[in-house]
């Protein structure tokens, strides 16, 4: 459950850290907020993997999450578009990390399977 809460940390700094970009353009003091959301990003997307979580979901998640986030919330705060082939896009994304999830655990449950053969 660590490492869960974790990358979602990792989301909403690197979140956050977008966001706060696109708002520096026209207030400059937001780069802060940017330089600290995406540092903070990397140090739990860091603390994650520490905590075991294969590379491939975790970043397949933590991407995933932050484009569809993103995107939502830049329609919200900043008024750009979010159409309907968007938001399929973001469906697909997120099936696919689903699949990717899945298949890891599918093949983490065949280590097991073959290290108690091997006992």
């Amino acid at each position: 459950m660590t490492k869960w809460l974790l990358l979602a940390g990792a989301i909403a700094c690197e979140v956050a850290g977008s966001l706060s970009l696109k708002g520096a353009i026209d207030h400059p003091a937001l780069y802060i907020p940017v330089a600290i959301g995406f540092v903070a990003s990397f140090a739990f997307f860091a603390a994650v993997l520490r905590h075991g979580m294969p590379l491939g979901v975790a970043y397949g998640v933590w991407a995933a999450s932050g484009v569809a986030l993103t995107a939502v919330l830049s329609a919200i705060i900043y008024g750009e578009p979010f159409t309907g082939v968007m938001a399929i896009g973001i469906v697909l994304i997120m099936a696919g990390v689903l699949f990717v999830e899945m298949g890891s655990q599918a093949a983490q449950a065949s280590l097991v399977d073959r290290s108690n053969e091997a006992v």
